[in-house]
């Protein structure tokens, strides 16, 4: 049975910081799974989660660690699973004006009903013809079954209205 690994890295971005990481991983028999990895500002960000033998756990931590010397600042944290309780899966989406609060209102209205949120993109652009700053979010959020869907709709339009935003909730296509 494996232990699992998150990592949180970042670093100046510069070519070979992927196959760095995968090959540290790989080199301690562990197994990438997910991740997450962007360029912003200037930087390398990622996060990540690796699948590891018991035995090879701290070894791969160690090895990680040194990676420092390299200029990269790697947090490793070991995960445990975790009973969720029932609930469905939304992907959400906002798109409008940028201005300082969006991502606090959404964030807030969610956490308000213990609604998770799994993921979260934003981005930051200017409106076509205008020119005008222009945010944008997609995420996917796990709605507890107690959550009024009715209650949270009323409140995500009533930010929308606020901040003048379209704010969507949709539940994902089921797959076949």
């Amino acid at each position: 049975m494996n232990n699992y690994l998150v990592l949180t890295i970042i670093s100046d971005d510069k070519p070979g910081l992927v196959e760095t990481l995968a090959q540290t991983i790989s080199e301690h028999g562990g197994n990438w799974l997910e991740s997450r990895m962007a360029h912003l500002a200037g930087k390398f960000a990622g996060i990540l989660q690796v699948a590891v033998a018991p035995e090879q756990q701290e070894p791969l931590t160690q090895a990680l660690n040194a990676l420092s010397g390299r200029g990269l600042k790697i947090v490793v944290e070991a995960t445990r699973s975790i009973d969720k309780p029932a609930s469905q899966i939304f992907n959400f989406s906002v798109i409008g004006p940028d201005r300082t609060g969006i991502v606090h209102e959404i964030a807030r209205a969610f956490a308000a009903r213990h609604i998770n949120m799994d993921e979260l993109e934003t981005d930051y652009s200017s409106m076509p013809w205008s020119g005008e700053p222009l945010f944008e979010a997609t995420g996917i959020i796990e709605v507890p079954e107690a959550v009024n869907m009715d209650e949270l709709h009323n409140q995500l339009d009533t930010i929308a209205d606020e901040l003048a935003l379209d704010i969507r909730l949709e539940a994902p296509a089921q797959q076949v």
